[in-house]
């Protein structure tokens, strides 16, 4: 089966109380991860998927909910869970 295509534009991503050095390293982990899992889910049921983000291509917003940080979490560590939070508000 063809995987489809999917562009994901994140315009602004917000984030309070993290190192502004740190702001590409996250970036990148939240990227990687986040076409990691949108990949997967792609793949296990494509129409459940995209009838879904469908649903959600018209908001301008997306709360992804909260999650805890570790202190001295690494940034690779934060990207991760960051994607992990917006993949499950896309796919709710």
């Amino acid at each position: 089966m063809k995987r489809p295509n999917l562009n994901l534009h994140i315009k602004e991503l917000v984030l309070h109380g993290f190192a502004p050095n740190d702001r590409y390293a996250i970036a990148d982990a939240v990227q990687q991860e986040l076409s990691r899992l949108l990949g997967t889910s792609a793949e296990q049921s494509h129409s459940d998927f995209a009838s879904t983000l469908i649903q959600h291509s018209s908001n301008a917003r997306l709360d992804a909910g909260a999650f805890q940080v570790e202190q001295n979490s690494k940034p690779t560590s934060l990207g991760n869970q960051i994607a992990q939070a917006v993949h499950g508000g896309l796919t709710k």
